[in-house]
């Protein structure tokens, strides 16, 4: 019988890697509290109609990357390949939009089928925030800086923040004929993908990856010159935030984005960490998403990170500054003290002694192999644990343990085991 596997792209995330996951998590999740966001969860699966609707059905992610299958009851079912459409689904549903602005964020796994590689899986995971009801251009500068802040908090270094402005509906349209204009002039320069997007979604030709039409597109129109005077205004008004807060940024006029929904302010934040720039964050606003999915006309802007992309940025950070905030959160965290115990009585009170040091807060493995002492003493030495207790038969007669230091500093010393306060304050102390 041949061996179980997970399918291709959907990766386990085992106890050492998940620990670094919920490290970075916490960090998120206390950024998000002290700025007033409150989390939502909303289902792994949603009705395909949602996507069609909420991404677009020219884009790549609805065209050729959704998981979608039709369930029992003949409805067209789809796993979310991203977050945002989800969650202003929920917000309608529960008209949690009568309440006033929303300022919500969400965590959790989304589904795409493309090529696995490193740091994008077909199952990835994604942290983001959406704030709807945001309509000025203030709050475009508060979710930017909200990511900005937490990447930095993190420990990623080389950041570089990548701007453009996608401008109002009208201002798209009025682009995407000057553009589509200018191509079809040069048809025969473009690449095969680029010409199918031609008459379905042209603006998603400005984020090609080929060479020769990115060569091609810097004698292209820019979206910029296609900007009314009113948005202009606004992109302007975000920029001088951004200024006025310290954060520097490059404008990229080919910068689009991946999906319909957005207009005026788009962004990415990348690092270099990896050696090349890569996104680690990316988001905007998208006026039109909420009426598109039948609620009223409601601003909106937001933004998500991936997991996946951050862990790779975060681990090269540590390595490149060891002491760092990186480094902290992706290393791995060792026992305060580690239980070396062999024998009925003093295995059945190691038990209790280890129940009681947890319960005091501290983090206490204890061996329950039974095996010889050196052995013991080995695992306890790759723990990484300050102190190992030791309990023995003599010990256990005694009801006393012994707490040995493993790292080279400090002395041995013994204690009664009913002397928990005693034990703890000796484990505790640098």
């Amino acid at each position: 019988m041949s061996q179980l596997q997970s399918l291709r792209g959907m990766v386990d995330l085992l106890p050492q890697a998940l620990e670094r996951w919920q490290a970075v998590e916490a960090v998120a999740r206390e950024q998000f509290r002290r700025s007033g966001f409150g989390e939502i969860r909303t289902p792994l699966l949603e009705t395909t109609d949602l996507f069609c609707r909420g991404i677009g059905e020219g884009t790549d992610v609805v065209g050729k990357e959704m998981y979608s299958f039709t369930d029992r009851g003949e409805r067209s079912c789809t796993l979310r390949p991203e977050g945002t459409a989800s969650v202003v689904r929920a917000a309608l549903q529960h008209g949690l939009l009568s309440q006033g602005a929303q300022k919500l964020w969400y965590a959790g796994p989304m589904f795409r089928y493309e090529r696995p590689q490193a740091g994008r899986q077909r199952q990835f995971h994604q942290i983001g925030v959406e704030w709807l009801g945001a309509e000025s251009a203030r709050s475009d500068v508060e979710v930017i800086a909200l990511a900005w802040d937490l990447l930095a908090s993190l420990g990623v270094g080389g950041l570089e923040l990548e701007l453009n402005s996608l401008g109002s509906a009208d201002d798209r349209q009025a682009y995407r004929k000057a553009l589509v204009d200018w191509l079809e002039q040069r048809l025969e320069q473009l690449d095969e993908d680029s010409r199918a997007r031609l008459t379905s979604n042209p603006l998603r030709i400005l984020d090609s990856k080929n060479k020769d039409t990115q060569a091609l597109l810097e004698q292209a129109p820019t979206l910029a010159d296609a900007l009314s005077p009113e948005s202009r205004l606004r992109f302007e008004a975000v920029r001088q935030g951004l200024t006025a807060l310290g954060i520097p940024y490059r404008l990229n006029p080919r910068l689009v984005r991946g999906l319909d929904y957005y207009s005026h302010t788009a962004f990415e934040i990348t690092s270099d960490q990896l050696g090349a720039q890569a996104t680690v964050c990316g988001g905007g606003r998208y006026d039109g998403l909420i009426a598109q999915l039948g609620g009223a006309a409601t601003p909106a802007v937001g933004w998500a990170l991936g997991m996946e992309r951050l862990l790779l940025v975060l681990e090269a950070a540590a390595m490149a500054a060891p002491n760092g905030a990186a480094a902290r959160l992706v290393g791995s965290s060792v026992p305060d003290a580690y239980v070396v115990n062999r024998g009925d009585q003093a295995e059945t009170m190691a038990l209790t002694l280890a129940r009681a040091l947890r319960a005091a807060g501290l983090t206490v493995e204890l061996d329950g192999s039974g095996s010889a002492f050196a052995k013991q003493f080995k695992r306890a030495d790759r723990c990484g644990a300050r102190w190992a207790l030791v309990l023995g038969d003599d010990e256990a007669d005694r009801a006393e343990v012994r707490l040995k230091p493993l790292l080279g500093q400090g002395e041995e010393v013994s204690w009664a085991v009913a002397e928990i306060a005693a034990i703890v304050d000796v484990l505790r102390t640098p």
